[in-house]
């Protein structure tokens, strides 16, 4: 991956190049933003940047031993650590390595790092990914080992807020004592959520959104979408390229997902308790990770129709279906209790991500919205 195969993100771009060139890379740097926008493939094009041996004119060369070697996924140095599930067959928890096969299809697949595609590809929907406390381990022996092709090692890891506790605070350690010889380069979608000691010891580059045009471009350029039709979604994508590929391929699940915002919205209006409490075993049937999905959907549909009221089509995101929806639904949303609902989601989010029960959380959250609704 190189720096110029990327999209947008220039001043990023010329940041990290000046850190190498310059030989002020620090020995764990995170890169954060939004999901969908392209971080995992600028610390890809840093790493492959970093141990080029004819790097030029801001960018790898793209055809020595070693850029061949990153873009076959093969570098001796460098290492991948990302969310996994546990191996049905195997004591202990999995580590990277154990996917190694699905993780490089990941990252020929899906450059942008849809989280949904990889839960498909570690084939339980019910699983929550997670980095475990082995993975620090399986990282600690290969990083006691000298440095074979470069003088770097580098470590990719996807997803830091993903570590469980024992993972991150035996990551800290190495954290706190880096070897010369190892760079950490961490991508995180919520960095809010990693441990607090582990963030504090890390620089930070934050990547921004993508802008429309970009966005619009991309989708005319590797999909053929007409650009009157690029420009629609783009707008409605704030900048994800993810979202923006979820919009054009009008999904299934999210026609599903309006479906059972509009159920819930509509019994909870009609205090139909009973349907309500078979919407909510509807609903955790859709297993842990596709539930919380939803859930992120019904917070951020609820903001859209607080701002649908305000009559202004530049700030509002919705699709077509979504606003035919909102032409009617969006007047019960006011500042009484927009922020409650909106609360009821994260909230539960939360819950069902931590493996509290599904259906009793879902349940809550539809009698509380009666009584917001009221």
């Amino acid at each position: 991956m190189k720096f110029s195969d990327i999209p947008a993100h220039d001043e990023v771009k010329r940041q990290l190049v000046a850190m190498v060139d310059n030989n002020r890379m620090p020995h764990a740097l995170l890169l954060e933003g939004k999901s969908g926008i392209g971080k995992m493939m600028l610390a890809r094009a840093l790493a492959q940047y970093i141990h080029c041996t004819d790097r030029h004119d801001g960018d790898s060369c793209g055809v020595c031993p070693a850029c061949l070697q990153h873009q076959s996924f093969n570098h001796i140095d460098t290492h991948y650590a990302y969310p996994v599930i546990k191996l049905k067959n195997r004591t202990g928890a999995a580590i990277s390595d154990d996917w190694a096969e699905q993780w490089r299809q990941f990252l020929t697949d899906s450059p942008y790092m849809d989280m949904n595609t990889w839960v498909e590809l570690l084939g339980n929907a019910n699983a929550q990914p997670q980095i475990f406390v082995d993975e620090s381990t399986a990282l600690l022996h290969k990083l006691n080992f000298t440095s074979h092709a470069a003088r770097f090692k580098v470590v990719l890891m996807w997803l830091p807020e993903r570590m469980n506790e024992a993972c991150a605070n035996k990551l800290l350690k190495l954290l706190e004592e880096p070897h010369d010889d190892t760079l950490f380069i961490l991508v995180s979608n919520e960095p809010a959520h990693i441990l607090p000691t582990i963030y504090s010891r890390l620089q930070r580059v934050e990547v921004k959104r993508l802008d429309d045009a970009t966005v619009a471009a991309y989708l005319e350029e590797r999909y053929g979408v007409d650009p009157d039709a690029a420009d629609g979604i783009s707008h409605l994508a704030e900048g994800s390229i993810l979202e923006a590929l979820s919009r054009f391929s009008a999904s299934d699940e999210s026609k599903q997902f309006l479906d059972m915002f509009m159920s819930l919205m509509r019994l909870a209006y009609q205090k139909k308790v009973g349907a309500l409490r078979r919407w909510s075993v509807d609903v955790a049937d859709f297993g842990r990770e596709k539930c919380c999905r939803f859930l992120e959907y019904c917070e951020r549909l609820t903001g859209e129709n607080y701002i649908y009221n305000l009559r202004d089509s530049r700030l509002v995101r919705l699709d077509n279906e979504e606003s035919r929806f909102s032409a009617n639904f969006a007047r019960f949303i006011n500042e009484r209790n927009v922020e409650r609902i909106r609360s009821l989601f994260i909230d539960a989010r939360r819950d069902i991500a931590g493996n509290a029960n599904a259906k009793i959380v879902l349940f809550d959250i539809a009698v509380s919205i009666i009584l917001c609704l009221k």
